[in-house]
Formats: C-alpha cells, structure tokens, sequence
C-alpha cells in the first residue's frame, strides 16, 4: 500500500507525529507551566510567555527552530538561531535591556537613602555561595562563576558573563535567571516570613528627602565614571544602564526616553525571550547539568535574599531609624518584581506599610552589585 504512494507516504513519514518522544512531551509540560504561570499568575509574562513559547517550539519533531548547517554559501540558520547568535551569543540584548532598564528607573530612592546600597552588597551573598558549591561539586571556576551570578536574579548579566565564561551553559543559565527572576512572588515570600517576625515587618519608615534633578543627572555621569573605571569589564552594561536613566533625567531627549523605555525595550524582550525558551530542547535539557544548575541557581537566590534581610536586621542593631528587614530581599536585582514583593509582604502585617519605594533603594543597588560582581569574576578569571 505504501509504495503505491509513495508521495503520500513520504510526505507522512515527514510529518512530527510520527517522531514525538517521551521527553518531548516532559518538555511540552514545562512550557505549558509557564505559559500557565504567565496568564493566569500573571508572574512576569513579559518574560515567561515568549520563553514558554520558545520552550514549546523548539520541542516540536522536526521543526526548523534552532539549527544550523553548512551549506554553500557558509552557515544556514533557522529562525531563531539568529536571534539567539546575533542577540544574546553576542552579549548585545543584554546590553540593550540595560539601556531600557536604565530609562525606566528612577534612582531616588537610592541617593536618597545611601544606606541601602549596603544591603544590594548584601544581597550578592548568594552568587558567591552558590560559586564555591558548583566548584566543589565539579564544575569549572568559569563555569562556576556563570552558574553563581544567577543568584543576583538579573537574567542579562548572567547572559552577559556566561557569553564570555562559559558560553555552552548559556541555555541553561539563562532560563535559570529569568525563570527565577519570574517566579520571585514564589520563592522570596517564605523566606521572609521565617527570617522575620511580625513586629519587626510591621516597621514604619520614615519618609524619603526629595531628591533634586540636579542629583539625579548627575548620579548616573558620576556612576559611570567611578564604576567603570573601577570595574572595566562591567563597563558595557553599567554604561548603558546610565545612558538610559541620563535619557530619562535630563528632560531634553523624550523621544530617546520614550523609545528606550518601550520600543527598543519591547523588541528586544521578544528577541530575549523566544530564544532563550529555545535553547531547551529536550534531548539537550533532561540531562543532570542542566538540571544540576537550576538547583544551584534557585539556592544562590533564596541565599541572596537571606543576606539581605539578615543584613538589615544587623544594620537595625545601630540604628536609630529602624530599616524594616523585608527591604533587603529587595537587593536582588529583579527589578521592581523584589520591591513589590516587600512590598505586599509589609502591607500583610500592616496594610497601612507603604514599603515599595524604600525598597527600590536596594532593589537598584541590586542590579549594580551583580554588574559589578560579574565585573569581578571577569577581571580574575577571563
């Protein structure tokens, strides 16, 4: 019957059906939960729809989604193979998600209350942590540093060192950062709540000083300066992390604001998204590497969000001005996910706590000192 038609029965024997395998469908699961996380949950859907997606996509039989061949006219990419080389191999996603976080965030509540950024220091404890346990369970110091700078919950940084460490746990890594940096509602609240009482969540403070314009434009050409002369390697993120925020401060190039802020920040994020879910094929991903880091990855954040909290509490110790401890799990650096966090988790002890701009102090700081903690590992180890 077959070879009466053989068109038809080529064309059947080509159809994915006919090649679906157990760990495409595990895969399938996965992608489903986090669509599912990202509509129903509504935890980060900017990110975790396109990975989802992506996830979905690339474990789908014989479609052309990520490959690569040699033909005559050199390397032939599919789809979001270019994506993936020329966006996120290439470090320049990161680089320009840094520029549309810089636009959007206002740096007040950090040169306002200086203090905190001791606790986005504090909050790194888990990249170090998370560094020593992948090297004693085997992994390289450059693959171990990729692996640590999860913990500090920023997904461009860790795509950034990663590109130039250990470029083939990028996948991995990657989808580690943002599906955690997703998933903080998730993780961080528990931790909260064992490492505080009720009385010190409930801690009041007090009121920001206005910060003036003239402050916050020149916040970001001082940090430029001493950060990148500091810490050189960190130089391409924290120099577009400021370019963005002098955009937004300077009140004389909306247009750039405005674009960085939602265009440019809206493409890339596709871009970022899609072809990072599509690095987890199944056949590359169900294997104990892979699976190996998520687990160090989810230790390395709940261990930066037990430094900054147990921080704060040791600042309150000499203090007069009590800080209220939840802030400092803001020092992670997804931002503003961990200030909302903090946030919400103040107002249920105390539905009067207004925490949300204390805690985008550290939250900010956060995304400093995981740049300059990637900075770090790059200077001793590249």
């Amino acid at each position: 019957m077959a070879d009466s038609f053989p068109l038809l029965n080529q064309i059947i024997l080509n159809t994915g059906f006919l090649h679906i395998q157990v760990g495409h469908v595990i895969m399938w699961i996965v992608a489903f939960i986090f669509i599912y996380l990202a509509i129903k949950k509504g935890f980060e859907p900017l990110l975790l729809l396109p990975i989802g997606f992506g996830i979905l996509i690339v474990n789908l039989p014989l479609a052309p989604i990520m490959g690569i061949s040699q033909g005559a006219e050199g390397p032939q990419r599919d789809l979001i193979r270019w994506f993936y080389d020329f966006g996120v191999a290439t470090e320049i996603i990161p680089c320009l998600i840094f520029m549309g976080v810089g636009a959007l965030t206002d740096f007040g509540p950090m040169i306002a209350n200086p203090k905190t950024l001791i606790l986005g220091a504090a909050a790194q404890f888990g990249v170090y942590v998370a560094f020593f346990g992948a090297i004693i369970f085997g992994f390289s110091l450059k693959e171990a540093a990729s692996i640590g700078i999860i913990g500090g919950a920023d997904g461009p940084t860790c795509i950034y060192l990663t590109a130039k460490l250990a470029p083939h746990l990028l996948g991995a890594n990657a989808l580690a950062a943002y599906s955690y940096m997703a998933m903080v509602p998730l993780i961080q609240p528990p931790i909260m709540r064992l490492l505080t009482t009720e009385k010190e969540r409930k801690i009041k403070m007090k009121q920001m000083r206005p910060v003036s314009k003239t402050e916050k434009i020149v916040f970001p050409l001082v940090g430029a300066i001493v950060i990148c002369m500091l810490v050189p390697p960190a130089a391409p993120l924290m120099a577009m992390l400021f370019l963005g925020n002098l955009f937004r401060e300077s009140g004389v190039v909306e247009r750039l604001n405005h674009a960085a802020q939602n265009e440019l920040l809206n493409i890339v994020t596709i871009f970022l998204g899609v072809a990072v879910g599509a690095t987890m094929a199944a056949e590359k991903f169900l294997k104990p590497q892979p699976i190996f880091i998520f687990v160090l990855g989810l230790a390395a954040f709940a261990f930066s969000t037990v430094g900054g909290i147990l921080i704060a509490k040791l600042m309150n110790l000499f203090l007069k001005e009590k800080i209220n401890p939840l802030i400092g799990s803001a020092g992670v650096s997804a931002v503003p996910m961990a200030a909302r966090v903090a946030q919400v988790e103040g107002q249920k002890a105390d539905k009067h706590n207004f925490l949300l701009m204390h805690a985008m102090g550290p939250n900010i700081a956060g995304v400093i000192g995981t740049a300059i903690a990637a900075g770090l590992f790059l200077t001793m180890l590249k």
